[in-house]
């Protein structure tokens, strides 16, 4: 062996050294003794705050990840990247005296899983509970510090039980404007029942709250509801067999899972009224420390825009539109609704009016035939494609007339598909001379166009020789003068002050906002979701159950599946797994409001999987309570409002900018009702959030296109082959689909644990992308081998490190400690900033230093070395710190402090200039005056056989490191 393996000769050679299977049975011993005595566990406040003053007086912070997925595939290298960030970043707060929470659960509802369960008949909660074990067990072999008394799965009934809870909230509440918050449905109920607040009957007419049938009161309330059952226009996936959000859509309107077509229907769906929070969400933001580049992500998705709502008169009914360009109303020469826009069955005439232009009608003998006919053709086109900026635009007449309300004249009124239901109104005023899509709408139906702008440009102002339309916010308004207003002349701010104003006298109209964000769409046709606690009476109205009945859980069923379709057949409707439990589904129950025992049918849609990540950060504070959603001082403990955090929340959230909008947005939401409703201190979930960067992996395909085993690729004269066949190679993500991951157990296997975290930490900024290259994983490992080799003798196993003052010891010398104390103070900036390569670097730096040193290392220099890199490579630290003859964890040891003395350099190089040209250099002191460099400077025999006599007009002093000599 000796002569084939000189690397296995040296390890017999040397019985102690560091190796891997050292690391594994280090490892795995601290692993044991750090669960064996709860060495992470974060004690809570005991009920209020003043009983624990020396908890109080102790610093916190709370660190939480994204919350994961069990996949069946277990963890690659790329995903633990964000939890070995964490882990350090908790580790070195500990060290620097903070009490720290950080601990890990497991987002476990999920497509992936229901889908396995319908390919498998395997229950989705055997697979899930499979998954977490096995995560679990790589998680643990990480060193990760977790505090495991806190973990949970979303899937749990005891966890599920408060997400319903937290749902009855929202629908038990309701928007008060004028408060600027939630309160509970009763307060509305009676403003309803005092006469304080009217209610008003579809005809407009005002009816008394007693007056109303109950489900009448239920319709009402539906209106004012934070949570509520509509008929709305939703994406309709026959492929899956249930209906989508527009985040699970892609571009090209198919969906994210499965790439099946998605198709708009009209479904009774639960819905969220997240847009009454629109403008708090987009306030709140000013005050997180979050990326500048996801606050624009979600100000982006909010799309608050300020205009004027305007009405145009539809015999003896009006067309709402919102528009943020009210000073172009003179401008409007027709209008659109979006196909789906109830008003759109209300008005279409039995026949065309008379003179009904032929490219209008679309070739259908009715307007009813040539609705129908669009509204189908638009229903096949996912909302990006309608909005696409298409060369050929559709539509049809509607045979329907409105009134321009500024002008007075009939304005014909189409449906087209760029024109969506879930923006604005619905409608829009079409004024073709100044708006791109109008134009070319405007040219392909022959419609009128009156320039209302005027042009900066040498186009005129007759829209008909013009090759686009024209927009400008600066320019004055023209040909906008009526009987009543005249915006004529004026600039485009002045004329919408104006025309607003007139809007507003005239009962017509008035100046708003309007919000991109539209109502979360809350329901499923799934079976592996949280069950919505709500029954329904004989007349359909919905009642929540009460909080006793908590949990409702899942019952058994033999289908997983929700009923699919032909994905291109738009002509079906959601049948849900839970609908075919009829035992489960048709219930008397006695709701405990005084009507006693009665017949009920459950609600058979489930909840979407972000339902239990909008709220787990509270989960883990007081993760055993089952009274209470959470204990209000433990929670005002952990997440109130503080200083710098006037919102509160958690201290740092780590995890992927793919979050951006969906759960990051949904989750503030729960957080504000919450808050509002009193049951939290913080307004906002996450105060500080990080985006960590994506470890990627070279993927390697063939001729065909289709990835090949990365592992099994040969490199040849810089080409690539597998199999003796030439593939190419291209950088990419991770992932079991492209043969490319590499699973953290082949290299904990390989070099340990401690050399896993620190390489992945080592490979560049966090945030940034970067490719593994299992190759260099070595380079840590030899870090850690001299590591070792500087505190233990590789030959007998004994610690050669040497008491203070020692002659010849590493650490009794100046240069050592000055190398020392600097990397000491650029390791605590650096993890206090989450530079975490940067800090191995420094490590490194002493390390190497004290290994070229020769002799032995000093007491103080060794305690320090091995406190420095615990954060990092905890097992190691640990097993090195008992060595030394510690008795305590290293886990909780105080982070050394840099003496300043040692981290200022002794003296620095200070350039004398005469004309410009360097003439000397000179060592000074990093704190020397102005004055006494000068003094220094003029001195100095280069300097004075430089100027020869010559003389000076100015000397310019940067004190330091530069002296500038003017001459006369």
């Amino acid at each position: 062996m000796s002569e084939t393996n000189p690397a296995a000769a040296s390890e017999v050679a040397a019985p102690h050294r560091y190796t891997a299977a050292m690391a594994a049975e280090i490892e795995a011993r601290w692993q044991d003794f750090w669960d064996a005595e709860g060495t992470y566990e974060a004690p809570n406040p005991s009920g209020d705050l003043a009983g624990d003053p020396e908890l109080v007086a102790k610093p916190k912070k709370f660190i939480m990840d994204m919350f994961p997925y069990p996949s069946g595939a277990g963890l690659h290298v790329g995903h633990p990247l964000g939890y070995i960030a964490t882990d350090v970043f908790a580790r070195f707060q500990r060290m620097t005296g903070h009490n720290v929470l950080h601990t890990l659960g497991f987002d476990a509802f999920g497509l992936p899983a229901e889908q396995y369960a319908v390919q498998t008949g395997t229950h989705p909660r055997a697979s899930t509970e499979a998954n977490m074990e096995n995560m679990k067990v790589q998680l643990r072999a990480l060193g990760l510090g977790h505090d495991k008394r806190r973990s949970f799965a979303t899937i749990d009934p005891e966890y599920y039980k408060w997400t319903q809870w937290i749902f009855l909230q929202i629908f038990n509440s309701w928007y008060d404007d004028e408060a600027g918050k939630a309160r509970p449905i009763s307060a509305l109920i009676a403003q309803f029942e005092s006469g304080d607040r009217a209610v008003s009957g579809a005809d407009g007419t005002t009816r008394a709250w007693n007056e109303l049938t109950a489900v009448e009161r239920a319709d009402t309330l539906s209106e004012y509801r934070l949570a509520y059952a509509s008929d709305a226009p939703v994406n309709w996936c026959p492929g899956l067999g249930t209906v989508l959000a527009n985040e699970e859509v892609t571009a090209d309107g198919r969906s994210e899972r499965g790439n099946f077509p998605v198709f708009k229907a009209k479904l009774r769906q639960w819905n969220m009224r997240i847009t009454a929070y629109a403008d708090r969400l987009l306030d709140d933001l000013e005050v997180l420390d979050w990326p500048e580049a996801i606050k624009l992500q979600q100000r982006n998705w909010i799309g608050r825009s300020e205009g004027a709502r305007v009405d145009f008169p539809v015999d003896g009914d009006a067309i709402t539109v919102f528009t943020t360009r009210q000073d172009t109303l003179f401008g409007a020469t027709y209008m659109v609704l979006a196909p789906e826009h109830p008003l759109v069955d209300k008005f279409v005439p039995a026949a065309w009016p008379e003179n009904t232009h032929e490219v209008w009608t679309g070739a259908h003998a009715t307007p009813a035939e040539a609705v129908a006919a669009y509204r189908a053709q638009a229903a096949s086109k996912s909302d990006v494609e309608r909005q696409a900026e298409a060369k050929d635009k559709t539509g049809v007449f509607t045979g329907v007339y409105a009134t321009n309300p500024v002008s007075g004249e009939r304005i014909p009124v189409f449906i087209a598909d760029y024109v969506l239901m879930g923006y604005g109104t619905g409608a829009i005023m079409a004024v073709p001379a100044h708006d791109t899509r109008d134009f070319a709408f405007a040219r392909a139906f022959e419609l009128p166009m009156r320039c209302v702008v005027e042009p900066s440009d040498e186009r005129g102002t007759d829209p008909s020789t013009w090759d686009d339309a024209f927009a400008s916010y600066d320019a004055k308004i023209v040909n906008s003068a009526g009987a009543e207003v005249s915006l004529d002349g004026l600039g485009v701010v002045e004329a919408k002050a104006r025309i607003t104003e007139w809007l507003a006298r005239r009962g017509i109209g008035e100046g708003t906002v309007n919000f991109r964000l539209r109502d979360w769409l809350f329901s499923r046709q799934r079976y592996w979701g949280e069950p919505f606690p709500i029954v329904y009476d004989e007349d359909g109205v919905a009642h929540p159950l009460p909080e006793s009945m908590l949990p409702l859980e899942l019952p058994e069923v033999e289908d997983y599946s929700p009923r699919t379709f032909d994905p291109d057949d738009a002509n079906t409707s959601p049948e849900t797994p839970l609908s075919r439990n009829e035992d489960w589904v048709d219930v008397t129950l006695d709701l405990g409001d005084g009507r006693g025992p009665r017949k009920y049918r459950r609600e058979t849609n489930t909840m979407p999987n972000w339902a239990g990540s909008c709220w787990y950060e509270l989960r883990y504070l007081d993760p055993h309570n089952d009274r209470k959603l959470v204990d209000p001082g433990i929670e005002q403990y952990w997440m109130g409002p503080r200083e710098g955090q006037p919102t509160g929340g958690v201290d740092l959230y780590v995890g992927g900018a793919e979050h951006a909008v969906l759960h990051l947005l949904y989750a503030r939401f729960w957080s504000k009702v919450l808050f509002d409703l009193g049951h939290v201190s913080s307004a906002e979930p996450f105060h500080k959030l990080f985006n960590q960067g994506m470890i990627q992996a070279f993927v390697y395909r063939d001729s065909r296109g289709i990835a090949v085993p990365a592992a099994e690729v040969e490199e040849r004269d810089g080409a690539y082959y597998h199999q003796g066949e030439k593939v190419s190679r291209l950088l990419g993500k991770m992932g079991k689909s492209l043969k490319n991951a590499v699973t953290p157990d082949e290299i904990c296997d390989e070099y340990g644990a401690d050399t896993l975290r620190l390489y992945e930490m080592a490979m560049g900024p966090l945030d940034v992308s970067r490719p593994w290259d299992t190759r260099a994983v070595v380079g840590q490992y030899r870090l850690l081998q001299r590591l070792w080799r500087n505190v233990v003798d590789e030959t007998t196993g004994a610690v050669t490190v040497v008491e203070d003052g020692t002659a010849g010891a590493a650490g009794a010398d100046e240069d050592t400690l000055r190398v020392l104390h600097k990397a000491i103070d650029g390791v605590r900036q650096d993890l206090e900033g989450l530079r975490f390569n940067t800090a191995i670097a420094k490590v490194t730096e002493l390390n190497n230093h004290l290994t070229k040193s020769g002799g032995p290392v000093s007491r103080t220099v060794a305690e320090s070395l091995v406190l420095l890199i615990a954060p990092l490579a905890p097992h190691i630290a640990e097993e090195l710190w008992r060595k030394l003859g510690h008795s305590d964890s290293v886990v909780h040891q105080d982070f050394p402090v840099a003496d300043p003395a040692y981290v200022v350099d002794e003296a620095v190089t200070c350039v004398v200039q005469i004309k410009g040209k360097v003439k000397a250099r000179l060592e000074v002191s990093p704190s020397i005056s102005d004055a006494d460099l000068e003094k220094i400077a003029l001195a100095d025999e280069k300097v004075v056989a430089a100027l020869d006599g010559a003389g000076i007009r100015k000397v310019i002093v940067r004190a330091p490191k530069l002296v500038n000599i003017v001459t006369a």
